[in-house]
């Protein structure tokens, strides 16, 4: 089932504001909030659906992906990631809660925000972004390829599964929060009564507190290792380009959401193409006798080898072109093509019988350069291959 799209989710333009698209999840998550909904599978669907279309617009970098490739902008397929994949109530409280306000949910919902365990606002700590680096060929550029790579990062700890405790009984209801995470101080002013509502600064507004830590993490819920990710790269990546894959990197502290995977596309260079844009680019080199006479010759493409016919009378700098043999678009329909430019080589060294062939045949006028007939020059020959 193909993702809808994100600024149809949220129901705004793509020249929406940031505070137009911070109003417009609000009022989307506001409708489709489970507790407004209880029981509702589909209303709990939209709830995380309108969570992952705010993630990717409320950031500059991944909204301007977004807007450029689509949701292939973002590894494709489920784990390849499209910026936040919402799997349960908690992950989406603990990123985008803030925008609702501390009071809306400690009022309108009935005594604070969701988690795991005692009822706190967020578990742990995030975790970090990782980046690395991946080469392609041009073959798998072109075709688009899955590569599974080993990425050296901190992994949720076995021993503790993530929670940074020696045992069950060592996690306890954080006694000065009472597990909600959050303290409430009301103060007499001149206006009034003023609440404020802060973070629990014995439990960082987890809820919780561990009595007894992990001797495998020493508390923090994760350990250094190594995992194997696959990765989706979709055809007609580019040097340079981003994709990022939700909740692979570094894992968070005492469970935690974890950081997100970037990776940056680098070209291995071919040993006879060269990219130019989506259109891939051969010089072929020919003999003089093979420019007078006209040949067939064999050219590498990203496909293979492919033949192609040198008329006779061709010039050096012809440019010949085999129609949609480049690099496909990405999230496109449209296709480069291979452009041939001919070279004609001259011998650097000949025979005395040679020479005194080439100096008979300088004195024939079919062997003096001839104007073109269309007076057109090099350039407008280049420009004509393009149109």
């Amino acid at each position: 089932m193909s993702k809808r799209d994100y600024y149809e989710i949220l129901g705004v333009s793509k020249s929406a504001s940031a505070d137009e698209i911070k109003k417009a999840y609000r009022k989307v998550a506001m409708q489709y909030h489970p507790d407004r909904n209880p029981g509702d599978k589909a209303a709990e669907e939209k709830f995380k659906e309108a969570a992952e279309a705010y993630e990717v617009l409320s950031d500059a970098d991944k909204k301007a992906k977004y807007d450029r490739f689509g949701h292939q902008a973002f590894a494709p397929g489920t784990g390849g990631g499209g910026g936040f994949h919402a799997t349960n109530m908690e992950d989406i409280f603990s990123n985008f809660g803030d925008i609702f306000g501390d009071d809306m949910f400690g009022s309108f919902f009935g005594g604070g925000r969701r988690s795991s365990g005692g009822g706190g606002r967020a578990r742990g700590q995030r975790g970090s972004n990782l980046r690395i680096k991946l080469k392609l060929n041009y073959e798998e550029i072109a075709k688009g390829v899955t590569k599974s790579v080993k990425v050296k990062k901190q992994i949720l700890c076995n021993t503790c599964g993530g929670s940074g405790a020696k045992d069950k009984g060592s996690v306890q209801t954080c006694n000065t929060c009472g597990g909600s995470g959050q303290v409430r101080k009301v103060q007499s002013t001149f206006l009034g009564q003023m609440q404020t509502v802060t973070t629990c600064p014995t439990c960082n507004g987890e809820g919780t507190t561990v009595t007894a830590k992990c001797t495998s993490c020493k508390g923090e819920g994760r350990v250094f290792g190594e995992e194997t990710i696959s990765i989706d790269i979709p055809a007609g990546v580019q040097e340079g380009m981003q994709l990022s894959m939700s909740g692979k990197g570094n894992a968070g502290e005492r469970g935690g959401m974890p950081g997100d995977l970037i990776i940056q596309i680098e070209e291995e260079k071919h040993a006879e193409l060269h990219r130019d844009g989506l259109n891939v680019a051969f010089d072929l080199h020919i003999s003089f006798a093979d420019a007078v006479f006209g040949t067939n010759a064999e050219v590498p493409t990203i496909d293979g080898r492919a033949k192609i016919k040198i008329p006779a009378g061709t010039q050096s700098g012809k440019i010949f072109r085999l129609k949609g043999k480049g690099f496909p678009e990405v999230q496109g329909y449209n296709r480069g093509d291979q452009l041939i430019h001919v070279n004609v080589w001259t011998p650097q060294q000949v025979s005395s019988d040679e020479k005194d062939m080439l100096e008979k045949l300088a004195n024939s006028p079919n062997f003096k350069p001839q104007p073109d007939k269309n007076n057109k020059s090099f350039f407008d020959k280049v420009k004509e291959v393009f149109n």
